[in-house]
């Protein structure tokens, strides 16, 4: 069975691994979609700061993934196809947008299924980006004191 999620995996961190690794307890394969900026940029207001092909590289060392294959255009149903993808993960804010519509009619149509998972309360890239904004005012503000 393949598996098959989708996401920007930009600053990997732990809960990428743990719905990775939920991933491969659902099939024998697991295959990963990465968007790429042009991607990210039409749905989030910042573009990744880790390039395309380095969040790859990252994705392909884990033992958890077995395919990783970059996206250029958002919609889903063609790497689906592709891969004869049997479940297709989504995050919680998955939403109804007319791309998340249309994979979800096109594997429903073909019986295969589709998991909604929560995200990892842990972390996220955007918390972590968050802290390092966070960290570098702060250190800013110290040096500019102690100067």
């Amino acid at each position: 069975m393949v598996v098959y999620t989708v996401g920007t995996f930009d600053l990997l961190h732990v809960g990428h691994l743990a719905l990775l690794e939920y991933c491969k307890t659902l099939g024998d394969v697991v295959a990963v979609g990465v968007a790429s900026d042009s991607v990210v940029s039409s749905y989030k207001p910042n573009v990744p700061i880790i390039p395309l092909d380095q969040r790859e590289e990252m994705l392909k060392a884990l033992a958890c993934v077995d395919i990783v294959r970059p996206y250029h255009e958002l919609e889903y149903v063609s790497a689906c196809k592709e891969l004869d993808v049997d479940v297709f993960v989504i995050g919680a804010d998955w939403g109804d947008k007319p791309h998340n519509i249309e994979v979800e009619s096109y594997l429903k149509a073909k019986g295969k299924k589709i998991v909604q998972v929560l995200y990892n309360p842990r972390t996220s890239s955007t918390k972590i980006k968050q802290t390092v904004i966070d960290q570098s005012y702060r250190g800013k503000y110290i040096e500019h004191v102690i100067a």
